[in-house]
């Protein structure tokens, strides 16, 4: 039977070598980096043991949701970050400030329900779904941010390339998806196909946040004046969704109209 040395002066750097062996072999880095020095602290102010181990696991757990952060930041590939607390809420002519405060409790994206905004450009519906898809990211959800036609053009090439099937999942994973500039540039009938697609496949299972600067009545004219394919895409975006209209003149504007 093997019998455990006393702890002493003279053991403690094999002790100390040993535990940072352990410590990066788990990949504990910030116990890895705090250990010692809490030491310090804890035998000057007589903490408890566990209160030491406590304040190194918290540490740790602190630092590992920053990265979680930090990488779903990363691949949700917003072009710019934005806050709802930089927003101008003056602005606008029209809006609905708390329908859209309440959005970001983000319960819709726990009932896999959609949210569309509608305006004209520099009204800050992009601002609005930046914002919904970071503040997601802060509380633990899988985010990607792109546009209409960054979609179709991506599931075209993986068309061509047979990998349709592959490049679509990478628009259904997400808990949340945000779809901006619909209505910009018009969408042929492929291009519309391949976002009724995505639409489809989200129904029910995911959230999306779309932003367009077109009323739905004017959205055949988007997808090439195709009212069968328009209805189908409106009829299931819109079965579980909210609608968010902002009314009034681009804030890019606003030094010229103010000048």
């Amino acid at each position: 039977m093997t019998t455990k040395r006393p702890l002493n002066n003279s053991n403690l750097p094999a002790v100390t070598d040993a535990l940072r062996a352990h410590l990066t072999r788990l990949k504990l880095t910030y116990v890895l980096e705090h250990f010692e020095s809490l030491i310090q602290e804890a035998g000057a102010e007589q903490w408890p043991h566990v209160d030491y181990l406590a304040r190194l696991i918290e540490g740790e757990a602190h630092q590992r949701e920053d990265r979680s952060i930090q990488r779903r930041v990363a691949l949700a590939r917003f072009p710019v970050l934005k806050t709802l607390d930089r927003f101008d809420w003056g602005w606008p002519k029209k809006i609905n400030r708390p329908q859209i405060l309440n959005l970001f409790h983000l319960r819709f994206i726990e009932d896999k329900a959609n949210v569309i905004f509608i305006s004209n450009v520099g009204l800050g519906k992009s601002h609005f779904s930046i914002a919904l898809g970071y503040t997601a990211c802060l509380r633990g959800y899988s985010v990607l941010f792109t546009t209409a036609v960054d979609i179709i053009n991506s599931l075209s090439a993986a068309q061509a390339h047979g990998n349709l099937k592959r490049e679509l999942h990478k628009y259904l994973q997400p808990r949340l998806l945000i779809v901006d500039e619909i209505g910009y540039l018009p969408i042929d009938k492929h291009g519309a196909d391949l976002l009724f697609q995505v639409i489809s496949g989200r129904y029910e299972r995911g959230a999306t946040i779309l932003t367009s600067n077109r009323a739905y009545k004017h959205w055949p004219e988007i997808f090439n004046n195709d009212s069968t394919l328009t209805s189908a895409l409106l009829d299931r975006l819109l079965h579980h969704a909210e609608t968010v209209i902002i009314e009034g003149k681009s804030y890019r504007m606003k030094d010229q109209i103010e000048g």
